[in-house]
């Protein structure tokens, strides 16, 4: 195999995988060999470096993926936002659609605990919008059924995937944006402070159950 026949494999590898890939994972795709691996990448990820292009492949996690360029993710974003038609989400669902977003998988239990009211409502909302989608059901007494975002969201948002995810305030700006409405948009820092602070309230509940427990075997 020559060496641009073998950046060309590595290049359509990378662009078909899901996730990123080792480099040890490309080579036994390709040439079977890290030493031959490693300069024909370094060569691929410099060709996209350049300017002119609008993707990158990126080392990430360990491994190489392609995405869009940071200078065109406004320009993604529209195009895809012109796609499809303007989804309207009141207040308790784009603050329900962040927890599950910064904190999946979670279960509805440990939603209602960050936002303090029920969710069964708003979580059947984002399925039927097809915003989140079930993830198993979490291995404690009940199982209940953990949530989180789908293939739609990352969509919706211009992401290529959840690494991509900016900070709550920059993710509510995108929510207006993406989601075609300002109304019912909560500040950004009520619902910053209801997500930073979701873990503190978690731990203050759980060691209540436990004082609670420990009570009930006295």
């Amino acid at each position: 195999m020559t060496n641009e026949e073998r950046r060309a494999a590595l290049e359509a590898i990378i662009y078909a995988a899901r996730r990123a890939r080792t480099v040890e994972q490309l080579a036994a795709r390709s040439t079977r060999k890290n030493s031959s691996c490693k300069p024909s990448l370094d060569e691929l990820v410099a060709s996209y470096a350049v300017e002119e292009r609008g993707i990158e492949v990126r080392s990430v996690a360990g491994g190489y993926k392609m995405y869009t360029k940071p200078q065109h993710h406004d320009v993604v974003r529209r195009f895809i936002k012109s796609l499809r038609p303007p989804l309207r989400l009141t207040m308790p669902a784009l603050e329900t659609l962040a927890v599950i977003a910064y904190k999946q998988p979670v279960t509805a239990p440990e939603i209602g605990e960050i936002r303090s009211v029920n969710t069964s409502g708003v979580l059947k909302t984002l399925l039927d919008k097809r915003l989140i989608t079930t993830a198993g059901r979490k291995e404690v007494i009940g199982r209940p059924i953990l949530y989180k975002t789908s293939k739609e969201f990352l969509m919706r948002f211009g992401l290529s995937d959840l690494e991509e995810l900016p900070s709550l305030k920059e993710f509510e700006a995108l929510a207006r944006e993406a989601l075609g409405s300002d109304e019912g948009v909560a500040p950004s820092e009520t619902a910053t402070r209801r997500v930073l602070d979701a873990g503190a309230r978690c731990r203050r509940n759980e060691r209540r159950r436990r004082r609670a427990n420990n009570h009930n075997r006295i």
